[in-house]
């Protein structure tokens, strides 16, 4: 017999749209977890850009990668709170590792190809018609779009509480509509009514900025498993790839390791490059980052409704400041480097041929050209407003993989390449 988490109630497993649940053992959020395993969505992150350009070598962390490894903290955060002395939680009240898992699984499932820069460029094209943000888009996946049927597209009615784990930013994007990023799509208001139910009317009385940081403990979670492993993890790529080697840690050192604490840590980090052993050295920064997690009970709006706010997550200063360090290193030296941005160059160039050459034959104007799959096709002639059929379009381009986004490209640009019988 499975013994019941009183942690979480009727309102957090509460489904968008009012999902029914299937005659079997499992828990509602085992059930979220297993419907995001089991989607064309979650596949395509194998062949989405993480870092290095996907496919290059089979040896770096692809989306897909990066998202198992985010969730596999995730859990372990999780069953740290349950083996330390914790005067919170118990057997039969804790934080689930379920729903953590699930949260941590999909939270990179809206982000387009070629990275962080191919949501840039995507954002840029797509400034006139309601912006894109790889966050929203996750959840417009989620709760609308991640099952397709020929003509009909539906969400995956997830609970409220993975709805809420995911929404990292809750700030729409009409009360900031110069943001570039950290915003929910403007039609995405129902899901934050949704999400604060009748505490709605308080959460609109936060700034823009306040209310993207009130996040649900376990979206607290994910967030700093996905530091972990973008600051650790990505790291280890990076040496691994000759991107960061000894002589350029020293010369970073210098110039920017500026308080003591960050000359420790990057000293830490050199003996562990002199060793040679970089996977044994980061997985043990690893489990320190995981060691450093405290659940610690908080009180706000939303805390008397659901024990997912009443508790929040703090981080070992000592541990936050080498997270920092770490990210400021891979973030100078790694992404900035002439190779990295040569790849962003070239793929934001085909992620701009493709959307302009759509944005041409469907958003301004439709022709008669036929550029999309057919189920695509037929979704965005029948949408009568130019921002619903641009929607449908960024749909389309997000959710494609790199090798896709570049095939797709060379057929509408390449005269050499391509043929009739091509699948698209």
């Amino acid at each position: 017999m499975v013994m019941t988490n009183t942690f979480y109630n009727d309102f957090d497993t509460e489904t968008w749209e009012g999902r029914r649940a299937p005659a079997d053992s499992r828990t509602d959020f085992q059930r979220d977890r297993d419907r995001i395993i089991h989607t064309s969505g979650f596949r395509r992150l194998q062949a989405k850009t993480q870092v290095f350009l996907s496919g290059e070598y089979d040896f770096y962390r692809t989306r897909l990668t990066h998202s198992l490894e985010v969730a596999q903290i995730g859990r372990s955060i999780c069953n740290l709170f349950l083996r330390k002395d914790n005067s919170f939680l118990s057997s039969d009240f804790h934080v689930d590792s379920d729903l953590v898992e699930a949260v941590c699984l999909a939270h990179d499932l809206g982000h387009p190809p070629f990275g962080h820069a191919g949501e840039r460029t995507l954002h840029s094209l797509m400034i006139p018609h309601g912006g894109f943000e790889g966050n929203a888009q996750t959840l417009r996946l989620l709760t609308e779009t991640i099952y397709s049927d020929g003509t009909k597209r539906t969400g995956m009615q997830p609970t409220r509480a993975l709805m809420d784990g995911v929404m990292k930013y809750k700030t729409l994007r009409r009360f900031d509509p110069k943001a570039k990023h950290h915003f929910l799509y403007d039609d995405q208001e129902l899901c934050l009514e949704f999400i604060f139910d009748n505490d709605f009317d308080a959460a609109r009385t936060k700034p823009g900025e306040e209310l993207n940081a009130f996040r649900s403990i376990e979206c607290q979670i994910m967030d700093w498993a996905d530091n972990t492993a973008y600051s650790l993890n990505d790291l280890s790529d990076a040496i691994h790839a000759g991107f960061l080697n000894i002589p350029k840690v020293e010369r970073w050192a210098v110039n920017s390791a500026n308080t003591q604490a960050s000359a420790d840590t990057v000293e830490e980090l050199l003996n562990i490059m002199k060793e040679g052993d970089i996977n044994r050295g980061l997985s043990k920064k690893i489990a320190q980052f995981i060691d450093a997690c405290q659940l610690q009970e908080t009180s706000n709006f939303m805390s008397g409704r659901t024990n997912r706010y009443r508790y929040e997550l703090k981080i070992a200063p000592e541990i936050e400041a080498q997270y920092e360090t770490f990210s400021a290193l891979a973030r100078q030296i790694v992404f900035n480097s002439p190779q990295l941005h040569q790849l962003e160059f070239k793929g934001d160039r085909m992620l701009k041929g493709i959307f302009k050459a759509f944005q041409s034959n469907y958003i301004s104007k439709l022709s008669n050209y036929h550029l999309l799959p057919r189920d695509m096709e037929l979704l965005v002639r029948g949408e009568e407003r130019c921002q619903n059929r641009a929607r449908l379009i960024s749909d389309h381009i997000s959710g494609m993989t790199d090798g896709f986004a570049a095939r797709t490209y060379r057929r509408l640009f390449d005269p050499t390449f391509g043929s009739i019988v091509d699948l698209i």
